[in-house]
């Protein structure tokens, strides 16, 4: 009986091009050019580089590289659009996922902020 293949945590080039279905039209080949220009225009790309110049990426940057082929390919968003996009996305991430951001403090920031307002209405 043959063990099923585990899930590896580095995938090379090759690999990467093929889930993210980036064919060559004319040839029907594999196309790890873009994966390559996409690495140069992106710093959120970031894969390992072992002998030889193979690349490998981990499973975030896979993530990233579909999340850029959706808004290039799908949305029709330019690579500056898709900059700001992934820019914005990624602090606002960082910023919750953060685990020193107190949640109680937040709380009450935005209670504080509220209160502003309601009296600024009553005022006006």
């Amino acid at each position: 009986m043959k063990m099923a293949k585990v899930d590896k945590t580095y995938k090379t080039i090759g690999e990467v091009a093929k889930i993210l279905n980036l064919v060559n039209k004319k040839s029907g080949k594999l196309s790890t050019y873009t994966i390559r220009f996409w690495e140069k225009e992106f710093n959120e790309i970031k894969p390992r580089i072992l002998a030889g110049n193979r690349r490998y990426y981990d499973n975030r940057s896979i993530e990233i590289l579909k999340k850029i082929q959706f808004l290039l390919k799908n949305k029709g968003m330019t690579i500056r659009g898709v900059k700001k996009q992934l820019q914005f996305n990624n602090s606002y991430l960082d910023e919750f996922n953060n685990k020193s951001i107190n949640k109680q403090i937040i709380k009450t920031k935005i209670k504080n902020i509220s209160n502003i307002i309601k009296k600024i209405k009553n005022n006006g």
